[in-house]
């Protein structure tokens, strides 16, 4: 038996979990998407505002890691994006939940790269993210 047990039904997002602080400078003019579920895409407008955009590939990153981002992940592969994630900016209930979805679960979606990774490669224009 696992030392690690979760009540699902205490995972659920608080009421006001869609504010955003002051500090996330957050302007008029962003898009916010307010999360129902534990995936991005899941009640959202999310996909078609992508699409409009012709937005075809996405890096991911965020809480928890193998409930919200693994789930947005799955949606987003579904639905045809091309997905990197940033493993060092997500974090799992446990490290070795958070290690065994980057080294199992996006490996099979994505690419798994770390932040300085990403930013070397968007600065270089080269788009090897």
């Amino acid at each position: 038996m696992d030392d690690f047990s979760i009540d699902l039904a205490s995972t659920a997002p608080a009421p006001d979990a869609s504010h955003l602080a002051p500090d996330a400078g957050v302007e008029a003019t962003d898009i916010v998407i307010t999360k129902r579920q534990w995936g991005a895409f899941y009640g959202t407008e999310l996909d078609q505002l992508l699409r409009r955009r012709q937005i075809r590939t996405l890096v991911l990153g965020g809480t928890v890691t193998n409930f919200g981002v693994e789930s947005t992940a799955r949606a987003a592969y579904d639905r045809g994006y091309v997905l990197v994630f940033a493993e060092d900016a997500m974090s799992g209930i446990t490290a070795e939940a958070h290690d065994f979805a980057c080294r199992n679960i996006f490996r099979a979606m994505g690419r798994v790269r770390s932040t300085r990774e990403l930013i070397d490669a968007l600065q270089a224009g080269t788009g090897d993210a």
